[in-house]
């Protein structure tokens, strides 16, 4: 399992690039000062979400909790397995939710392992047979046991910092001294290919903490065969019963909610191809 290790440097790498764009910009337009200021909102700004990012997830997909009481079967076949492999990981149970959804998907979300939900939707329940099930269910815990979370919440904090340092750079158009010396162009860059290359770094974030979550996923299970026959289902389905779920929420769900063939470099998921093909080698 060499792989994690390189994930995660990976990750700290492209975590580091965006700190860098981010000071290199703020200097460039306002000195000191308005490195502070962008950074402060944003700090707020996804601080605020971070603390509440497993309300803000559940309440937009419009999920239930599932109890033994609210579905009494669905409860019996889930809470075991989730159960199961949480005590495997080393992780409290994390809460159940249900959403009334029939495109097949699930997601994890909390700020860390003590304030964990998983959110199925009936689509999965129905397209699953109970091991691809738990596959899936590794995948998700995998996201909550890496604190992954945490990780994309540190990403949107640097990039929505980056944007707004740009945006100050539209209204204030760089320093005094810096006109003389023809800072023009760097303000112009900063303006432009800062957010781009914020979210850019943003998204590579998200494709190597899913290919973390695929190998948890493997590991914990044993083997990587329950996920790879998952993610062909859902691959298959994903195409026929297309979901509509917000941007905002997109990198948190297993498979990526289809929106157009925009390029990959703008993907929260990494190709289905290639997470299998990647997961064929963990045998």
């Amino acid at each position: 399992m060499h792989n994690h290790g390189n994930n995660s440097l990976k990750t700290v790498a492209l975590l580091g690039l965006m700190s860098a764009i981010l000071v290199v910009g703020g200097r460039a337009l306002g000195g000191d000062r308005g490195i502070v200021y962008g950074l402060l909102i944003a700090v707020v700004m996804n601080f605020a979400s971070y603390f509440f990012s497993d309300k803000i997830a559940l309440a937009m997909s419009g999920a239930q909790p599932l109890t033994p009481e609210s579905a009494p079967q669905i409860y019996a076949r889930i809470a075991p397995m989730v159960g199961g492999l949480a005590q495997r990981m080393g992780i409290p149970m994390p809460k159940l939710y249900l959403t009334p959804e029939p495109s097949p998907n699930a997601f994890a979300t909390g700020r860390n392992p003590q304030h964990a939900s998983i959110a199925f939707t009936q689509g999965i329940l129905q397209l699953m047979d109970d091991r691809e099930l738990e596959g899936v269910v590794a995948h998700e815990l995998g996201h909550v046991l890496h604190r992954d979370i945490l990780i994309s919440s540190v990403a949107a904090t640097l990039a929505a910092a980056i944007t707004a340092l740009s945006r100050m750079a539209f209204f204030f158009g760089g320093r005094r001294d810096d006109r003389e010396r023809g800072g023009g162009m760097e303000t112009l860059f900063m303006l432009i290919l800062g957010p781009i290359a914020a979210m850019l770094i943003q998204m590579a974030i998200s494709r190597t903490r899913e290919f973390d979550a695929d190998a948890a996923s493997a590991k914990y299970m044993g083997s990587p065969q329950p996920l790879i026959g998952a993610l062909r289902k859902l691959d298959t389905w994903s195409q026929r019963v297309p979901m509509e779920a917000d941007p905002s929420t997109a990198h948190l769900y297993i498979m990526k909610p289809s929106g157009g063939g925009l390029m990959r470099l703008f993907s929260t998921h990494p190709a289905t191809e290639e997470r299998i093909q990647r997961l064929e080698q963990m045998r």
